[in-house]
């Protein structure tokens, strides 16, 4: 089996997730300091339907939880369904404020 590779690339604003030498999956974010809103996850129409997406969205929040300075924001519709699916991972969102 091949194994899987998740990599930060903090300039293109986005992470990845290879399979091999194969870019499988990408999550895009924007990054304001204090919160980041992940706007896009997108998996190679050749890779759909292998649960890649969802495995570099964990793997991003995990960072994220070990950095522990930022709260994520999920703007993609792919981003709130797996917060959805993982309610225990919950307590790194940021939660609108009542008005």
């Amino acid at each position: 089996m091949t194994s899987l590779t998740f990599t930060h690339e903090p300039d293109a604003s986005r992470y990845t997730l290879f399979r091999g030498e194969h870019l499988v999956s990408a999550l895009d974010y924007r990054d304001d300091g204090r919160t980041v809103a992940m706007t896009r996850a997108y998996t190679v129409p050749t890779f759909r339907g292998h649960g890649y997406a969802g495995e570099l969205v964990d793997r991003a929040v995990a960072e994220l939880e070990k950095q522990g300075d930022r709260q994520v924001i999920p703007v993609c519709w792919y981003v709130a369904d797996w917060f959805a699916a993982h309610p225990e991972r919950g307590d790194i969102l940021r939660h609108r404020s009542a008005v």
